[in-house]
């Protein structure tokens, strides 16, 4: 009877899972299906302590540790959700990423003595991608957080596929072991998969950075997968599946953003070092012209359609509440404002969707790329803040440029360009900008909070 119960709970889980994806596909109702999956794991985890029963008839033993476990996890958890900053987010993501990977690693460890009792394919797999998706997450955060430099290794593209290949045949020779001599294999096995995350995401250049939290989000839930298949457990299958596809095709998107393919990602370097050594003013034509806060003040007040481009500028300088003000002050002035929203702007997949939703800005004004691009060229003035690669004419303009091909925002479509940036420093990617050059643009140099603040004020002297 109980078992019939606890499958029944795994259901209901399940659709709460479902449910809460659909709901995470529209900034209006991500955080009711961020709370809806959490009900439903919730569910699952307490259904699965109570009313699991062993082949034998038994019950979970330790039931003192496992609640002292989820009390510190979930202690910590909200603690470091709470404390986070938005500009901090990406890091955060990759570490609770790098965590599950870790409890997929640590599963099939623990199973390990039983491997040929399951299913000796899922064991391997799950160890393989848990440990990949663990070591690489833990990568990513390092990079992310500026703790880890780039670093590229001689030849390291072939010694990654030679520790990929060696990997392979690990897992091939721990499954035709016998237990008694198998140990050595397996845990040589670990220690190759952990090292192989470390090379995977070490020489990934920093502008592709989201392309590989995603990857890595779609490897955990695999691994979560391979969990589910192994202990016949349909909510943690449906969970890994759910996760595992839905951050890969998080990953092609980007990609097709970026005009990239995922192969090209993985080993083009793009915003690394390579880039890096390019980001000098190689050739580009024109002068940069600054202009104060009034001079801009003047222009934004007697325009009729006003685009903000967001970017991770924005967020560093927490500078979301103050563009939202301005929003609100030029729409009392008669002025159409709109966001314009590049799907790889910021250091992860709706970075800037969040972070404007958190200073209340109306869902309605946030404007995809493939939609806002027609309307630059109806448009008075653009204010871009924090945003670099994504306004990168290089990318339509310059073969040569890393960036080549890249979908980016058409905004040198517009009547005037101001460019909001701290200094005259390279993007992510590493490269000049030649928007800073074009004679529609000018520079408006500072912290995007105070220059934005300084702006208000501007525009409500003017009466």
């Amino acid at each position: 009877m109980q078992k019939h119960i606890l499958e029944i709970i795994y259901l209901i889980a399940s659709v709460t899972f479902i449910g809460g994806l659909k709901f995470l596909g529209h900034p209006s109702t991500a955080r009711r299906g961020n709370l809806l999956a959490a009900f439903g794991m919730t569910f699952a985890i307490f259904g699965t302590i109570f009313l699991y029963q062993t082949e034998q008839g038994s019950h979970l033993k330790n039931l003192p540790f496992i609640f002292l476990a989820l009390g510190i996890g979930t202690l910590l958890g909200f603690i470091a959700a709470k404390k986070v900053q938005m500009t901090a987010m990406p890091e955060m993501v990759s570490l609770f990423n790098g965590m599950g990977g870790a409890c997929a690693m640590l599963i099939s460890i623990i199973e390990f003595q039983h491997i040929h009792e399951k299913s000796p394919l899922i064991i391997l797999a799950g160890l393989i991608i848990g440990s990949i998706s663990f070591s690489g997450s833990i990568v990513a955060w390092g990079k992310l957080s500026g703790k880890i430099k780039d670093l590229n290794l001689k030849f390291q593209q072939y010694i990654s596929i030679l520790l990929l290949l060696v990997i392979v045949y690990f897992a091939y020779d721990v499954s035709c072991l016998d237990a008694a001599s198998m140990a050595t294999s397996f845990y040589t096995l670990l220690a190759l998969s952990l090292l192989y995350g470390v090379l995977f995401v070490f020489p990934i250049g920093g502008a592709d950075m989201p392309v590989v939290i995603s990857l890595l989000n779609s490897f955990t839930g695999v691994a979560a997968a391979c969990g589910g298949f192994l202990y016949d457990n349909k909510v943690m299958l449906v969970g890994g599946i759910l996760v595992g596809s839905a951050g890969t095709l998080l990953t092609i998107v980007m990609c097709n953003a970026m005009n990239r393919s995922l192969l090209n990602v993985l080993i083009g370097n793009f915003g690394g070092n390579a880039a890096a050594s390019n980001s000098g003013n190689s050739g580009i034509q024109g002068n940069i012209k600054e202009l104060t806060a009034s001079d801009a003040a003047i222009l934004m007040k007697y325009a009729k359609k006003v685009v903000i481009v967001p970017g991770y500028g924005l967020a560093v300088a927490q500078a979301q509440h103050v563009v939202h003000e301005l929003e609100m002050l030029l729409e009392s002035e008669g002025i159409e404002v709109k966001y314009a929203i590049h799907p790889v702007a910021g250091r992860m997949p709706g970075h800037m969707n969040v972070l404007l939703a958190e200073s209340n800005v109306s869902y309605d004004k946030l404007v995809e790329m493939e939609e806002i691009n027609p309307e630059f060229t109806t448009t008075d003035v653009v204010l871009v803040v924090g945003a670099n690669d994504v306004v990168n004419p290089a990318a339509k303009t310059d073969p040569s440029s890393p960036i080549y091909g890249m979908p980016i925002l058409d905004v040198e479509s517009a009547q005037h360009v101001i460019v909001n940036k701290r200094s005259m420093k390279a993007g992510y990617a590493g490269i000049e900008n030649e928007l800073f050059y074009h004679p529609k643009t000018s520079m408006l140099f500072g912290d995007a909070k105070k220059a934005l603040t300084q702006l208000v004020s501007e525009i409500k002297a003017l009466g």
